[in-house]
């Protein structure tokens, strides 16, 4: 089986699917098993932590003989980063929140597939100007840090895929089964980046609490917060940006409070100090709003498996498809 969009042609995958590119969830094995399965996997560069790459992009470059790429934070990275990822050769570098100009020559030049993620129509603006071959546009739905003040998926994609024409765009936020990936498609867009419910699978980088509080938690419980960013002293552009998560304790006794917050040393000390005692995790558990479809953690390669054979059968179901398209 499989889709042919914009991306599948430009980047030779066999699904349109693409891991989010998750700091210190998405390594290097779960890369690779989502390429060998025929999606895009994305290492999850962040911060440009140089001993984290050191360790994580041998392992997706010795893992796969198909497509795979790497992801930063544009407001936290040095070029020194970009170039030490560059030098393993990979097919695609996603950029993501914050300016991407510093970086987009150098990695265009490489000769690989230049992906900007925005929140916004300026930010997607930004993007085609600095040449991106691949835009993300990223709905509010989505896990971890996205736009304070940005827009559903469902409306922005559109949006953003009118703006962009003829480049592709991706569809990320809320998508976590192969129906969302078909929506994707439905509105426009060449493909799906998921984050959350790769979270959820054998591969990715995350204490077992994690995979099995996405299993059991609900949408309806998930907050949009900058909170947790100070409590822990995170150095996240809080004004534009904030972070979708599961509950925890620290948001339900600071929520409203962030000001309050901020100023109090011996608050944020305390959250040190209860991560070290082990009362709660020592990161927040990142979920987007399609948390509620997550009830496994299979391997990365049956879940693009998955995913692709749903997609299809969605869009068979809807239409889209006839019979005799399938391959």
């Amino acid at each position: 089986m499989a889709l042919s969009t914009e991306l599948t042609e430009l980047l030779g995958l066999r699904h349109p699917i693409v891991l989010a590119p998750m700091g210190g969830a998405a390594g290097g094995a779960l890369a690779a098993a989502v390429s060998r399965a025929g999606g895009l996997g994305l290492v999850g560069g962040a911060y440009g932590d140089r001993a984290w790459l050191e360790r994580e992009l041998p392992i997706v470059a010795e893992g796969t003989d198909q497509p795979w790429g790497v992801g930063f934070l544009n407001w936290a990275i040095e070029g020194g980063a970009v170039e030490q990822a560059l030098e393993f050769h990979p097919a695609a570098v996603m950029l993501s929140f914050g300016d991407p100009s510093p970086f987009a020559d150098r990695i265009r030049r490489s000769g690989a597939v230049l992906i900007v993620q925005v929140t916004d129509l300026d930010e997607a603006e930004r993007a085609l100007d600095v040449g991106a071959d691949v835009i993300v546009a990223q709905g509010t739905e989505s896990g971890g840090h996205g736009a304070r003040r940005g827009r559903s998926t469902l409306p922005f994609v559109p949006l953003v895929v009118d703006l962009a024409a003829p480049v592709p765009v991706l569809a990320a936020g809320g998508i976590a089964d192969g129906r969302g990936v078909a929506a994707a498609l439905a509105l426009g867009a060449a493909g799906a980046l998921l984050g959350t419910r790769f979270q959820a699978t054998t591969e990715a980088l995350v204490d077992r609490s994690v995979s099995e509080a996405l299993v059991e938690g609900r949408g309806q419980d998930t907050e949009r917060n900058s909170v947790l960013d100070i409590a822990r002293g995170a150095s996240w552009p809080l004004e534009k940006y904030s972070a979708r998560t599961l509950g925890h304790p620290y948001l339900d006794r600071w929520r409203g409070r962030e000001a309050e917050l901020a100023g109090d040393s011996r608050a944020r000390q305390d959250y040190q100090d209860d991560v070290a005692r082990g009362v709660i995790p020592p990161l927040p558990v990142w979920a987007g709003e399609g948390v509620d479809l997550i009830t496994d953690v299979p391997s990365a390669a049956d879940l693009v498996t998955e995913l692709a054979a749903q997609a299809e059968d969605a869009l068979l179901r809807a239409g889209r498809l006839r019979p005799n398209d399938r391959s």
